[in-house]
């Protein structure tokens, strides 16, 4: 497995990026070369210069310290949302696949339900309904896109749960959970990986555009969404402003897709086998 990952360069250069910059994120203090938070009104729209790499926006903030500091909301919020969906996700697909019957029934017709309704106008429902914050728009998002992974694992643990390892399991009197947690859920793990990458760059930019539309975090936390929030009130005066978050929000949902094409590659059982 290790020699396939590191065979597969966009693999190799995918998972590289991703956690250079979650490292540069939890390192933002001592990188940044300003603070975030700290105005300068006479500076604003400053231009691109040794002091302000990227410029500062309309009230005079270092557009790039802001940009790393916006790194931990953006990424973070997104990886713990992809948690929670998967987790949930996860559950309720290992029943409905396994134990089959009416818990596979009632789980199921619930996930038809939940995925008859457009996803982003769910979101704006639950956010409307619970209030304008950071944890009710990862409610939302984990609400909403339980119902996608539980129908995706479900799919994958039938193709286990008659294999020979699990019916030998049963028949020398294994318990229930034994069997999920040592023979199932191993077995769907490189299934959930894919998956929960794939789902990052879904989150990013759900959280993002909540944070564009001011019902995800708020002024003045840095977060990409927000600061394209800020840089849209001046987009025809200094309309570079946009180019930083943009294309950051923009480089980093590419690399997670790219990056859960390359890990699928990396963990497919036909190739692994071979």
């Amino acid at each position: 497995m290790g020699k396939r990952f590191l065979e597969n360069k966009t693999a190799v250069v995918t998972v590289a990026f991703v956690l250079l910059i979650a490292l540069v994120g939890i390192l933002a203090p001592f990188l940044a070369p300003h603070n975030p938070y700290a105005t300068n009104i006479l500076k604003k729209f400053a231009s691109y210069s040794l002091e302000y790499p990227l410029g500062t926006d309309h009230l005079g903030r270092c557009i790039l310290s802001r940009l790393i500091y916006g790194i931990r909301p953006t990424l973070g919020l997104a990886i713990l949302t992809m948690l929670g969906t998967i987790t949930l996700g996860a559950v309720l697909g290992v029943m409905a696949g396994y134990f089959r019957g009416i818990i596979e029934e009632t789980i199921m017709r619930v996930v038809d339900v939940m995925l008859s309704f457009p996803s982003q106008i769910m979101v704006f429902a639950v956010v409307g309904l619970l209030g304008i914050s950071v944890e009710n728009v990862i409610l939302a998002n984990v609400f909403i896109k339980w119902a996608w992974y539980a129908r995706m694992i479900r799919t994958g643990v039938m193709q286990y749960r008659d294999r020979n390892f699990v019916l030998f399991s049963r028949c020398v009197g294994m318990p229930e959970p034994f069997i999920l947690f040592r023979h199932l859920l191993p077995s769907i793990t490189s299934d959930l990986v894919v998956l929960a990458s794939l789902d990052v760059g879904w989150a990013i930019i759900n959280i993002s555009t909540m944070s564009f539309l001011g019902l995800g975090v708020q002024a003045p936390t840095p977060e990409w969404g927000a600061m394209l929030n800020e840089a849209k009130d001046v987009l025809t005066s200094n309309p570079t402003q946009m180019i930083a978050p943009g294309l950051a929000i923009v480089a980093l949902v590419c690399t997670f897709n790219l990056m859960g094409d390359a890990l699928r590659d990396v963990l497919d059982p036909k190739e692994v086998s071979q």
